[in-house]
């Protein structure tokens, strides 16, 4: 396990130095479990490693050991991609700014596993166009999928993955590919998917993702009376100028699909 360092964890850790504490419970694994570290006067040890103090910890960051500092868990490649802290323990992820997923009343992993419950896992293989941190993947697998095809195109969001402790491990049951679902789509099989899970980033960054063509594509490669979860949050028409839910569940049923608004997204079920 790679150690994950918050202003959290760094404040407990600080506090117990100050009062010449040379041992301290915290978590290193973004509240996934608890550990017991060292502390000396010039950092902490833990799994006989010792790391010297941060000068500078700032909320909203993640920080993880690169060579002999921490770094933020962030790249900058064609955009700014973080992975962020949240109150609940599982992280989020921000694409220059823009949070990906839903944390100001729920955990954002608590959020995934409501929406998987919808398409109803057990033994289905299971499309999910837009792998992001795997939250989707992770409920499958608990949920006794017998295949996920989970598809992320960003390789910045893959290596967030990667360092993420919440995020599920490829396996015989997670197949993981690198590539933009536009493209890949075509090679999978018609009526060959059992449900899907489509989290796309928002219209304005990927509005290709939204479009009648993509849609036509997931009816093709559905089953009858197959479900897809499509989440499309709820942003403000009186401000964006779309109604995008609405816009969603029209073009879902030219594809062929019954919609109901459900989750903060639409839930389709192929006729």
């Amino acid at each position: 396990m790679v150690p994950l360092l918050t202003l959290t964890t760094h404040e407990r850790l600080h506090t117990a130095a100050s009062r010449g504490e040379t041992l301290a419970e915290c978590s290193l694994d973004l509240d996934r479990s608890t550990v017991t570290v060292g502390i000396d006067a010039a950092g902490w040890t833990w799994e006989n490693s010792h790391y010297t103090w941060m000068q500078r910890c700032r909320a909203r960051t993640i920080y993880y050991p690169d060579g002999d500092q921490f770094q933020p868990v962030a790249r900058y490649g064609a955009s700014l991609v973080k992975l962020v802290p949240t109150d609940w323990g599982p992280p989020t992820f921000e694409i220059d700014g823009v949070k990906m997923l839903p944390t100001a009343h729920v955990s954002p992993y608590q959020d995934a596993e409501q929406k998987v419950r919808l398409i109803q896992p057990r033994n289905k293989v299971i499309l999910d166009t837009c792998g992001g941190l795997g939250y989707f993947a992770a409920w499958c697998l608990r949920g006794q999928a017998r295949q996920v095809l989970s598809f992320e195109k960003n390789p910045d969001v893959a290596w967030l993955r990667q360092l993420n402790p919440w995020s599920p491990p490829d396996s015989g049951a997670l197949k993981l590919t690198r590539g933009d679902i536009i493209e890949e789509i075509a090679a999978l099989g018609d009526r060959s998917i059992d449900a899907i899970l489509h989290d796309p980033p928002r219209f304005g960054i990927a509005g290709e993702l939204y479009s009648q063509a993509f849609y036509q594509e997931l009816a093709r490669v559905l089953k009858r009376r197959g479900k897809l979860f499509h989440y499309t949050g709820t942003p403000n028409k009186l401000t964006s100028g779309r109604d995008v839910p609405n816009e969603v569940a029209r073009r879902l049923r030219h594809a062929g699909f019954v919609t109901e608004f459900r989750e903060d997204g639409v839930l389709a079920v192929r006729t």
